[in-house]
């Protein structure tokens, strides 16, 4: 197998297997499921997701059809070293941490267009979340939210979208926004949180829930690990809307 300049062969194995791993995770498949698709064999498949299996590029196309995605996903590439411009600024954090308001703010100052992915995800299923959610389960959210991001990274357009708030529980998704895209994370007070949400109009997280605010810090506690993994970290409970504008497109200008 050819592999990029400035990368050894036994990095690109390691880098293929963590994309075959986590992609197969993602759609909660096992190695028997990938094997009986693809036709190579569980012991075969084990041994490329531990980086240990030289896998011709006929084959690995098997287990990329077998996973449904292009080969090229499965195969880093000198952009994904962190060579080239990053055009996508991606906003990670819990609902009510701010992501919407400062993104339409940051895409007019950077002139930028500004996306929504769970807007994306609705219109790519014909569903709202709440119903695909009961209908297809959260694997089938997260894959969606997977194929809609490498498509936004893809168009190499300067955009910044605001990404779901689960978004970094899927190890394959949140390793390419980290690779491709600049990561912002919108930190805000568990208090902040719930205002803004109830001021957007929701009344469902705490309806009839006593709970609602011990689940709220407990969801933050685990997932502010993930979170603080992005490039750049915003406190929205103390900074405004204009300074939190201003310090990301800062940061982003000396990223480029």
């Amino acid at each position: 197998m050819h592999y990029i300049a400035g990368m050894d062969q036994s990095q690109l194995l390691l880098d293929i297997g963590a994309r075959v791993r986590n992609r197969r995770s993602t759609l909660g498949l096992t190695l028997k499921d990938v094997a009986e698709r693809s036709g190579v064999s569980t012991r075969f498949l084990s041994d490329i997701e531990s980086g240990k299996g030289n896998v011709s590029v006929a084959r690995l196309a098997d287990v990329a059809h077998a996973l449904d995605l292009p080969l090229s996903a499965l195969i880093p590439s000198q952009k994904d070293k962190g060579h080239e411009a990053k055009p996508l600024i991606a906003l990670v954090g819990l609902r009510g941490a701010g992501k919407s308001t400062i993104g339409q703010a940051l895409g007019k100052h950077l002139r930028m267009r500004f996306v929504e992915l769970d807007a994306l995800i609705e219109k790519e299923a014909n569903l709202s979340l709440a119903e695909l959610f009961s209908l297809h389960g959260e694997a089938y959210y997260k894959r969606l939210a997977y194929d809609l991001m490498q498509k936004l990274i893809a168009k190499e357009e300067a955009i910044v979208v605001a990404t779901g708030g689960s978004i970094v529980t899927d190890a394959e998704t949140w390793q390419m926004l980290k690779r491709r895209a600049h990561t912002v994370w919108l930190k805000a007070t568990p208090e902040d949180h719930w205002k803004r949400v109830l001021g957007q109009g929701d009344t469902r997280p705490m309806a009839n829930r006593a709970s609602a605010m011990a689940e709220l810090r407990s969801i933050l506690a685990i997932r502010s690990p993930l979170y603080a993994e992005a490039a750049q970290t915003l406190d929205t409970s103390s900074v405004r809307v204009k300074e939190a504008v201003r310090r990301i497109a800062e940061n982003y200008s000396m990223m480029r």
